[in-house]
């Protein structure tokens, strides 16, 4: 099996008091973009080097960060699990974004920057390109269920009930039962209790048995993620540029997290009838969650890079 691995790790202050563990791949030829890898929850950005070798391999700088909270990220009021002790959590993670793509900038300052996350990170982007399109030359979203509603409220609910009970800072005991643990539920023949992240046993297993993956989040960690997920959702008040900013959003048919895409059809009608006049939607009917890591790794990732063109070349 081949080894894939970054070219380097670097260190970037931000201005939340992070700091941030960043990898970097560079382009294998000249470059004509910048790709920011944003991961999702419980897991770490050196997960995606696989991804980004490829990218390289097109002519992508590849920068994937650990946010707040997760793999070898560090920040005071950030310990594992938690975005942060002292509140105002998603302001601290769009800060360090920014402060990552300012520092991938100040390397390749005639790059276009094309902003990419899946599942947590979807959502981190999509709110990251709501507040500041004019920094992007696109976003992709996979993975990300902004369709809160009425169960998205009651958790909001359940967590400010653990809050008042438990404290924000230890990990939620409702929220994983009713997100991973339900989502397992609906998994034919499951061999283990992630198998709704990919049909590939190696690819369950290395998650499994990798440390720095598959812990619960705080409590507070959830209530950041809620409001990521109706943030990113209310798309009524956006700009002008993020309703030019072209965004690709890609879903799996048989992704539990999503409702089987269900949500990633949503927010690509909401975006649509919001004005937004760039949007394309993808959905790889088999797919489990990890679409990266999963049968249709190759075509996903294809149809990443396509995205790419249609954004970097002009």
């Amino acid at each position: 099996m081949t080894e894939y691995k970054f070219d380097k790790t670097k260190k970037i202050a931000s201005t939340s008091g992070t700091d941030i563990n960043c990898y970097v791949k560079h382009a294998a030829s000249s470059g004509h973009c910048i790709v920011h890898i944003n991961h999702g929850l419980a897991e770490h950005a050196e997960r995606y080097a696989r991804f980004a070798t490829i990218l390289s391999e097109s002519g992508c700088h590849v920068y994937a960060h650990d946010h707040r909270g997760h793999g070898r990220t560090t920040a005071k009021d950030a310990p594992q699990g938690v975005f942060s002790l002292n509140g105002n959590g998603v302001e601290k993670v769009l800060l360090d974004c920014a402060a990552v793509q300012e520092n991938a900038r100040a390397q390749h300052p005639d790059l276009p920057l094309v902003m990419f996350g899946h599942s947590m990170g979807g959502l981190i982007t999509m709110n990251y390109a709501l507040a500041h399109a004019e920094r992007l030359a696109g976003a992709a979203v996979w993975n990300a269920n902004f369709s809160g509603g009425i169960a998205g409220r009651l958790a909001q609910g359940i967590l400010h009930y653990e809050r008042f009970r438990l404290g924000s800072d230890i990990p939620s005991r409702l929220l994983p039962k009713l997100t991973f643990d339900s989502w397992v539920q609906k998994i034919p023949n499951r061999r283990t209790d992630f198998d709704w992240l990919s049909h590939i046993d190696n690819e369950v297993d290395a998650y499994i048995a990798d440390p720095d993956c598959g812990w619960n989040a705080s409590v507070s960690m959830w209530q950041d993620i809620f409001e990521l997920v109706f943030k990113g959702g209310d798309v009524r008040g956006a700009n002008g540029k993020a309703k030019a900013l072209p965004i690709q959003l890609l879903g799996g048919g048989r992704d539990p997290a999503t409702d089987n895409s269900a949500a990633t059809h949503h927010q690509f009608k909401r975006l649509q009838s919001n004005g937004f006049t760039a949007v394309k939607k993808i959905v790889f009917p088999s797919a489990r969650h990890e679409t990266l890591n999963d049968t249709d790794q190759s075509a996903a990732t294809e149809a990443f890079i396509d995205f790419l063109h249609a954004c970097t070349d002009k």
